[in-house]
Parts: C-alpha cells; sequence; structure tokens
C-alpha cells in the first residue's frame, strides 16, 4: 500500500483536535508535527480544514439497505458495509437476532467466506448474539418459541464455527442459567451485556460482578427503575458498565439521554444503531429476523403487536442527534461512537482512536458535522466504489 499523508487538517487526538500532518503508512497511522517534511513523491490529500476524527464503530445492528443480517450473503455483508462507509462507520458487528441453530450456523459461514475474500466498505469484525438466553416478558422483537435457558456449549459451539468471530452477547440474567456461565463467556473473549430484562437491582449486579460490562439499549425492552427497586435500570445507571444508546430520538427523550450522559459520564456510553433492514431505504414493509416489520415515518416496528423493532438509524445521524440533544461538544460525544465501543469489545489496540500505529479508519467531518471522506485501513473511500 503506497505511503500517503492528510494535511491541512484538525486531527482529533486524546480528546481534542490539533493541528499537524497525519501520515497513513501500510494503513497504519502515523502522527507528525505541522513542520515535517512529507517525501518529495508521496501521495498527499488536502482536509481542506476538516475535522479528522476516528472512524464510527457501530457493535449493534440488525442491517440496512433491504439486508437483515439473519439471512445475509457474503455479498450481502459487503452491501451493508458499503452503506455503513458513506454514512462514516468504518467497524461493525453484526447483530444476530435470535433465531434457529442452523439459521444462526449458516450466518457464520457466510461470515467466514466474507472474511475470506477481499471486499469493499465498513470493515465487519464478527457477530454481537442478541439472544438465545433472554426473558420472554421483555423479548422485544425476539421469538419466543426460540428463546431458551443459559448454555454455554452452545455459544461454544457458534464461537468455534465462527472461528472467535463471536465477539458481543446479550443476555438475561435472571434466566436460568445466564448467572453462571457470564465466566465462561468472558472466557470465551466475548463482551457479556444483559438486557431484554425484567431482572432486579440485586440480580443485574449479580450479573456485572460476574464479568458483564455492559447494557443493551439502555431504557428499551427492560424493567425500569423504581424508588423502591432500581431494578436492572438502577444497576446500569450505578455501576461502571457501559450503556448502548439508540440516539434517533424514538427509542429515548432527549432528556434521558442528557440523564444517561450525565450519570455515567461519556466514557461509559456506547452510540448505537439497533438498525433494521429498513435503513437507507423509504418506509415500508420489511423484516427483522423471523419477524414483518412495518416503517412508518422511519419508525419501525413489529405488524403483529406495533412493539417498536430496532430502528432506521445511522451513526451520522446519532452523531448529529447527540449534539443536538445534549449541548455537548463535538469533542465530547466521540468517544460514544468512536473509543468507547472500542474497548467494550477489546479492540482499542487496533481501532477507536487516532494515535501511532493504529488501523487508519478515518473520517473527515465537515462545518456542520456531514461526512465529507471515509478512510478505511487507509484507502480513501471512494463514493462511486460503494454505490449500491
Amino acid at each position: 500500500m503506497a505511503e500517503h499523508y492528510i494535511i491541512n487538517g484538525m486531527i482529533y487526538v486524546e480528546g481534542q483536535f490539533r493541528t499537524g500532518i497525519l501520515g497513513i503508512h501500510d494503513g497504519k497511522i502515523a502522527l507528525y508535527d505541522a513542520n515535517y517534511q512529507i517525501p518529495e513523491n508521496a501521495e498527499v490529500f488536502d482536509a481542506n480544514n476538516k475535522k479528522i476524527v476516528p472512524g464510527f464503530i457501530d457493535i449493534h445492528t440488525h442491517g440496512a439497505v433491504g439486508v437483515d443480517v439473519n439471512g445475509a450473503s457474503v455479498d450481502d455483508f459487503e452491501k451493508i458495509g458499503n452503506f455503513f462507509a458513506g454514512n462514516g462507520t468504518t467497524s461493525w458487528l453484526a447483530s444476530i437476532l435470535t433465531d434457529t441453530t442452523e439459521q444462526t450456523d449458516w450466518c457464520i459461514e457466510q461470515y467466514n467466506a466474507y472474511k475470506a475474500s477481499a471486499r469493499k466498505g465498513a470493515q465487519l469484525l464478527g457477530f454481537h448474539m442478541e439472544g438465545p438466553f433472554l426473558a420472554a416478558e421483555y423479548k422485544g422483537a425476539m421469538p419466543q418459541h426460540l428463546l431458551r435457558k443459559g448454555d454455554i456449549s452452545l455459544v461454544e459451539r457458534y464461537q468455534k464455527l465462527a472461528e472467535g468471530g463471536i465477539r458481543y452477547i446479550t443476555v438475561s440474567p435472571e434466566v436460568e442459567g445466564v448467572l453462571e456461565i457470564i465466566p465462561d463467556l468472558k472466557k470465551q473473549g466475548i463482551a457479556v451485556a444483559i438486557g431484554h430484562s425484567g431482572a432486579d437491582y440485586t440480580t443485574s449486579m449479580e450479573a456485572i460482578s460476574r464479568g458483564a460490562s455492559a447494557i443493551t439499549h439502555m431504557g428499551n425492552a427492560m424493567r425500569l427503575l423504581h424508588q423502591h427497586e432500581p431494578a436492572i435500570w438502577g444497576a446500569g445507571l450505578e455501576s461502571d458498565a457501559y450503556c448502548e444508546i439508540i440516539c434517533d430520538g424514538r427509542h429515548l427523550h432527549p432528556g434521558t439521554v442528557r440523564l444517561i450522559i450525565k450519570t455515567k459520564g461519556i466514557h461509559r456510553v456506547v452510540a448505537i444503531t439497533d438498525s433494521i433492514m429498513a435503513a437507507g431505504l423509504p418506509d415500508g414493509n420489511y423484516h427483522l429476523g423471523v419477524n414483518e416489520v412495518v416503517v412508518e415515518d422511519g419508525d419501525a416496528k413489529l405488524a403483529s403487536t406495533g412493539v417498536r423493532a430496532g430502528s432506521t438509524l445511522t451513526q451520522n445521524t446519532a452523531l448529529k442527534k447527540l449534539l443536538s440533544f445534549t449541548g455537548l461538544s463535538l469533542e465530547d460525544i466521540l468517544p460514544m461512537l468512536t473509543e468507547n465501543p472500542a474497548k467494550l469489545i477489546g479492540i482499542y489496540d487496533k481501532k477507536g482512536s487516532i494515535a501511532n500505529g493504529k488501523d487508519a479508519d478515518l473520517v473527515l467531518l465537515d462545518e456542520a458535522c456531514d461526512i465529507a471522506e471515509v478512510f478505511i485501513g487507509g484507502e480513501q473511500v471512494r463514493r462511486r466504489d460503494i454505490m449500491l
């Protein structure tokens, strides 16, 4: 890969924007001060005073542009990745909704084939398993007949098939067998979140003490806080666990977003999309796993019950809504889309910030915080290359 440099940009480093030159060598970042003498024959990209930030990382998404993760082929994964790249997301986890073992196996096999081929777009890092060890009462869009008790042998089988590609899992701590397997899930290299849950405060805190490190889509599909029983909501706010938030203005009121961020701090909140196949497409009829979904005015709900079922959110829109909802600076908001998800799933040594030796996954933002340019692994993503 050619050595090249980005000049005349404001680079986001360690929570602040600074001047300098950003070099890209073999897909990795090298930072230089503004006086660095660029080699004569090097390729130079002029950022034209734009802000250079780490690529966004979405660890909870079920699809986009007509593709549902549970039924995604190799080409479909690339299609999603191309769409995400155009919206500033450079890395993502495919969230498998609770499904049959046969369908889950098939999805994993498609991912393995994807890994073995050269593909454009945002890098698919592996899987987030949303289920099947979830509480029926708070199942949301999960098919109830496929929910089951905690079973580490099932996850071990999936993890072996995925060649370590399962990086994140959502479980309900009150479900039989779940508390006992949390340490074993961590031993498999899987970050554990609790969610889709009616767990009381004590059970939730016990799950966190055993190694659960996140709360899935905070405030949604869970028992809410009560002054006499804080429940999973209270445990999420009090503990050091990361809290996922969906900032589309539907899943959480702006005041709730501000409350979560103020309580947790900016370094314990992860902005996700929870997007479904309707993201990037008009209103209409879609599906999420085995469920039929109707999207009206961008709001996705189960056709059968009217229960909200994922979102049509993209991460660049989430960034803008976070800025609008909170009044915080761009510098404060960025970790929720970059550093925090990278730390949660254990990839911060490679991604999530702009630092020497890290992957050159970069987004250039204009004054309005719109996506101007995207680089993935140091390669500029050209719009004509990701046309759907």
